[in-house]
This record gives C-alpha cells, structure tokens and sequence, in this order.
C-alpha cells in the first residue's frame, strides 16, 4: 500500500462562521478531539509512515498543536492558499513518494478505516485514483446534490447534466502523482486532476460502508457527536 499522506488543513474554513475568526478549523473540536487528531488517527492505525500535513490559516496555532501531538509530521506551511491540487503538487518533496493517500480534515468516521479500506482495493495496474465515497443518502451533513456515477466496476463517471449523483466524494483516496505533473504550479482543484483520469477511464471508486460525516459547517459538530462518533 501506499507508505505516504497528504492532510488537507489549510483551508479558510470560511462555512464555519465565528467557530473560525480565531483558530484555524482543524482545531475545532469534536467529541472532545481536534478534527485534526480524528483526521491523524486513520493513517496512523493503517501503518502509514509519513505524513504531511499542509496548513495556512492561523499557521501559529496548527504549529503549536502539531508540535505538541503530532511531532512526527511533516508540515507543508503555504503562504499563499494553493488548493488541493497546488497544495498536493507542493508537498511532493515531503511525500517522497509516486502514489500517497490524501484525506481532508473536516470528516469524521465512525465504522472500518477507510485507509486501510482503500488500500485493500487498490488495484495500480488499472486505477491512476481510487476515490473513498459514501451513498449520498447516508452523507451525513453534507448538503450537496453529490459528484459521481460508479459502474459496477468501480469506474468512476461524473453527474454531468443529471440532477443529482449517487455518490459523494468522502475526502479520502489514493492517488499517483504522476497527473501532477501535467498541472502547471500555483493554486488548482484536484478535480482537474480526477478529470484527466476519467477522460483516460482510470478514476475509480470504493463505498464506505461506516457512518461518515461532514463536519464543514457548525451544524456537523453537533451531527457528528449525535451519531456516535467518538
């Protein structure tokens, strides 16, 4: 499996109001616990050795917490905010690695390890990305209309046109770095990234079959800790 991950816990946190005016929202708690130490406990239960955790919105405080609890982390400090795709391309030096799990730090599970999960699935000889998703009615907090069509195969397509989409993205995956590449460097989605995979066929998808909630907003708190994350 892969032996590197990139944490997501540099955003604005913007959809959280007044919770974010002084600290940064991995810092916000849930059942007692940091986003960021419920986000830390995944790869470090699944065996993976390096993690980079990138950060940018009150960089003091997420040096200070991660000085303290997670010393064995690397940190990506970005100046500027440089997106998924952008933040990823940055780290890569950290990473040391072609293929690294990426998780966002405002998702709390409840349930299996989604890491450990999607390193069982893994399939490299035809997968350039393999996307952890939740079934859109079981998306707990998440106000979206969702992001992909999965085929029987794991293939991965996306809403398109439709209404609505069977599954959303849960914040958690595997993906090789070479597509990184093709990206020029400074802020970018790493949706433009799953868009050259789909284009080639090579974007793939794993339900989680746990409880998942998204904590982007002040209501998830609340959400999370009332469906027994702990």
């Amino acid at each position: 499996m892969p032996d590197a991950m990139m944490i997501f816990a540099a955003g604005l946190g913007t959809r959280m109001g007044e919770l974010t005016r002084h600290r940064p929202k991995p810092l916000i708690e849930v059942s007692g616990q940091p986003l960021i130490a419920h986000a830390l406990a995944l790869p470090r239960a699944a065996g993976v050795k390096t993690i980079v955790v990138n950060i940018h919105a009150h960089a003091d405080q997420m040096h200070a917490w991660l000085g303290a609890h997670a010393a064995d982390c690397l940190v990506s400090h970005e100046k500027e905010l440089l997106d998924t795709g952008g933040g990823l391309k940055r780290a890569q030096a950290l990473l040391a690695a072609d293929t690294v799990f990426t998780l966002n730090a405002d998702m709390v599970w409840e349930g299996s390890n989604p890491v450990s999960d999607l390193a069982r699935t893994w399939a490299p000889e035809e997968m350039d990305a393999l996307l952890c998703l939740v079934p859109r009615e079981t998306a707990i907090g998440h106000r979206g209309t969702g992001d992909f069509f999965r085929a029987p195969n794991g293939r991965l397509s996306r809403k398109g046109n439709a209404p609505s989409a069977d599954f959303v993205y849960a914040g958690c995956q595997i993906l090789k770095l070479a597509a990184l590449e093709r990206c020029s460097d400074g802020p970018f989605s790493l949706n433009r990234v799953w868009d050259m995979m789909l284009a080639e066929g090579r974007l793939f998808g794993m339900p989680y079959h746990g409880r998942w909630v998204d904590v982007g907003r002040p209501e998830g708190i609340t959400l999370a800790e009332t469906n027994g994350v702990r």
